[in-house]
């Protein structure tokens, strides 16, 4: 599997989980099944509630801790409801130097993660690599604000995680 995810990891019950081998997974069924072509890299910050509540203070005015955030490196959104966000190409000047192009950073919660999957009755990877192909998405423009872009996000998110053999997240 191509590396695509820089991780950095400040809370150790990540590693009980398998983050690095969750996050790759995610990130490269993403980028595949979007037919995003090789050349890009990810941040993620594995870590735990009171520090995603700090950026989450931080970047978003809101103190209270959340599942992941994201933040693309550029603002690539469609700009009518429900279109699909244009793909990024890599730089070719990166390219020349081997250098990946950064679609952005992710941070993700342990405690929060851990709590919804147990409440849902997920296993913990499971909604892990959902809420990181969730966070790829954003990366990539999409959103779930107006209702045609939530559905298309949503749809995709079923897509990828089925071929990741992951039941459907959304169903009840």
């Amino acid at each position: 599997m191509k590396q695509i995810v820089d991780i950095t990891t400040e809370d150790a019950r990540w590693d009980e989980v398998g983050i690095e081998e969750l996050a790759q997974s995610a990130a490269t069924a993403t980028l595949d099944f979007l037919k995003i072509s090789d050349g890009f890299e990810i941040s993620l910050l594995a870590c735990d509630d009171n520090r995603i509540a700090e950026l989450n203070s931080e970047f978003r005015d809101k103190g209270d801790a959340t599942n992941v955030l994201s933040w693309p490196s550029e603002e690539r959104a469609a700009e009518i409801d429900g279109e699909l966000p244009e793909n990024p190409e890599p730089d070719s000047q990166s390219a020349d130097f081997g250098m990946p192009d950064e679609l952005g950073d992710i941070a993700i919660s342990y405690d929060t993660c851990a709590r919804e999957a147990a409440d849902e009755g997920k296993p913990i990877g499971h909604h892990v690599t959902h809420l990181i192909v969730h966070g790829v998405l954003h990366l990539l423009g999409y959103d779930h604000i107006r209702e045609k872009d939530a559905d298309l996000m949503e749809g995709l998110e079923r897509d990828i995680l089925e071929t990741l053999s992951i039941p459907d997240p959304y169903k009840t």
